[in-house]
């Protein structure tokens, strides 16, 4: 698992006039952005900018928010004592303005309709002194986001949407888009926080701003100067950007710098998550994905807890099953194996303080008992992988951290379990992520500083030729991590971890391995899921697996577990939403392979 740390620009030591002045040398013209009428807030983004001169224009007075026409005259006022606000124009043209009611705490998102102002979200007062806000509209998924700057430098970053409705107690109303019961006079009644992640950021912040084709929040600092913050949830960065930059300023240097967008990666969103892992910090690690032989909606996901042992999950998330067995790393299965005159499924996990491979026998049921301990020699126990062998039992591969790679062939005798190696190999630097595809013929195994590696298997299965078929660079990034195949009769993809920013890099399996695009896996609002980032291992199945799983499954470990926050876990994504995020529509002549915005 790899820290990322933000890269932003720096400017050293410059007076206003100064970094105007380079500014507009560096970017040639002024950039225009849409600023807040008044307040602590300056807003700039994507959707702002486009519409700037079409936007209606807001002023928070003594008396409360006011829409004024083209001449400056007010032709709506929304009463509420206020402070702090700020403001967006949504993709659909809708402006919102959010701000703190100065009497009661509470936050109130008014939107111009027509020309008139009216209420259409409310949310609990906040539990942290607000100093500042700054809107965020997260341009992967048109999220509305808030920062709400804490006095004392402890700040929160909100979902600005309904929560998950219960149907039996709440109500989205049709008309307005509300969700609550109502209040007084058909007010909205306050909404629960909804707290993506919380963050140190600087105390007495002075001004913010977001640009979100950057995903950048920027905080000005009274006699220091203007931080950059990520904007996005997942991430995490900060770095002081305009030393000696006053307040102020803050407009004028973001009118005087070019924005530099950020590639904007499509987005699968995830249908469930399981429950979080027993183990604290960095723990939950690789999925694997089991197949119920008559009933796939019964079907189990294996997932290692890397701090406490083997959990097994059903496809809603809950956890069925737990096997206190220690620091295992990674786990992988394969089903109807044939050992010593019967049929077994057989899972693998590396065991990480024996340097072993543990073996595993699954029930029809998706029950997971333990077979044995298989020693390996290796001195660091990492990745593994499993594999159906010519003969039609069990393989495994499994390597260490200096690059070695071993292919152990497993046997059974006398209701003894024992294995040989077949074959090694060896790689530059550290692997981890292997996923076998015996249609192909072939192994796939990630070197997680360089790139994907394509391996051969030769007619008895064993490992042969090897070539680093797509390098470390724009479209995979360190570390190469988890990665699974997914075949059916539509085709065959592979789909790779890039931990390095947080997306998955989807290539055919077969040769000549084209790139077919990349997605993330984003917010399901509705739901209550949070996106997934820095995944370690993911699995993939193509089995119909019933529901929205008619397709397949995709499985990933989430690095970072926010709304809310806490320990890790694995989030479930449907594999026909897979295919929307980084295909085309079939309908769509010239279209590119991927739909990625670059």
């Amino acid at each position: 698992m790899t820290m990322k740390t933000m890269r932003t620009p720096h400017t050293a030591g410059m007076t206003i006039r100064a970094l105007l002045a380079t500014a507009f040398a560096a970017a040639g013209a002024l950039v225009p952005i849409a600023q807040a009428a008044s307040g602590p807030g300056t807003t700039t983004g994507t959707a702002a900018t486009a519409a700037t001169a079409a936007a209606p224009v807001l002023e928070l007075g003594k008396n409360g928010l006011r829409l004024l026409d083209a001449a400056g005259q007010p032709v709506d006022e929304f009463n509420v004592r206020a402070k702090r606000w700020d403001r967006r124009r949504l993709a659909d043209g809708t402006t919102v303005a959010l701000l703190q009611d100065a009497d009661t705490g509470i936050l109130r998102l008014i939107e111009v309709r027509g020309q008139r102002l009216r209420e259409r979200s409310q949310w609990a007062a906040p539990a942290i002194d607000v100093e500042a806000i700054c809107l965020y509209l997260e341009p992967r998924q048109q999220t509305l986001q808030a920062f709400l700057l804490g006095s004392d430098g402890l700040s929160e970053q909100w979902l600005l949407t309904p929560p998950p409705v219960d149907p039996a107690k709440r109500r989205v109303s049709s008309t307005s888009g509300l969700t609550g019961t109502g209040g007084l006079n058909g007010a909205p009644s306050p909404m629960p926080a909804q707290v993506l992640r919380q963050l140190a950021t600087i105390p007495d912040a002075k001004g913010c701003a977001v640009r979100d084709d950057e995903a950048t929040l920027y905080i000005a600092e009274a006699d220091v100067g203007l931080w950059a913050f990520e904007a996005d949830a997942e991430r995490s960065g900060r770095a002081l950007v305009a030393p000696g930059l006053a307040p102020k300023d803050l407009a004028l240097w973001l009118e005087a710098r070019a924005a530099r967008p950020r590639p904007v990666i499509p987005v699968a969103v995830p249908s469930a998550q399981t429950e979080p892992v027993r183990g604290g910090g960095d723990a939950a690690d690789d999925p694997a994905i089991w197949v119920h032989p008559t009933q796939p909606t019964r079907s189990r996901i294996l997932g290692t807890d890397k701090k406490r042992g083997l959990a097994v999950y059903d496809l809603q998330g809950r956890e069925t099953q737990f096997l206190p067995v220690g620091r295992v790393n990674n786990v992988d299965l394969r089903q109807r194996l044939r050992h010593d005159g019967r049929d077994w499924d057989l899972a693998v996990a590396t065991q990480r303080d024996r340097h072993s491979v543990l073996l595993f026998g699954i029930d029809g049921g998706g029950r997971v008992s333990p077979l044995a301990e298989l020693p390996t020699g290796l001195d660091e126990v990492y990745g593994v992988c499993a594999g159906r062998n010519p003969a039609g039992g069990l393989d495994v591969f499994v390597n260490d951290k200096d690059g070695r790679l071993l292919q152990l062939r497993v046997a059974r005798s006398a209701g003894a379990w024992s294995a040989t190696t077949v074959a090694t190999m060896r790689l530059a630097s550290q692997p981890e992520g292997c996923v076998v595809d015996e249609p192909g013929r072939q192994l796939f195994v990630g070197e997680e500083k360089r790139g994907l590696w394509r391996v051969a298997l030769d007619a008895e299965g064993r490992l042969g030729d090897a070539a680093l078929i797509l390098p470390v660079g724009e479209t995979l990034h360190a570390d190469v991590e988890g990665m699974a195949v997914h075949r059916s009769a539509q085709g065959a993809w592979l789909v790779v971890s890039s931990q390095g920013d947080d997306s998955y890099v989807l290539l055919d399996a077969d040769a000549p391995h084209a790139v077919r695009g990349r997605f993330r896996v984003g917010l399901n609002p509705a739901r209550g899921i949070d996106a997934a980032s820095e995944t370690d291992g993911l699995d993939v199945s193509a089995a119909a697996l019933g529901g929205e799983y008619g397709q397949g499954l995709l499985v990933v470990q989430d690095g970072h577990k926010r709304w809310p926050m806490g320990r890790q876990n694995f989030k479930l994504v449907p594999w026909q939403a897979v295919m929307r995020a980084v295909e085309p529509p079939a309908s769509c002549d010239g279209c590119p392979a991927s739909r990625e915005a670059r």
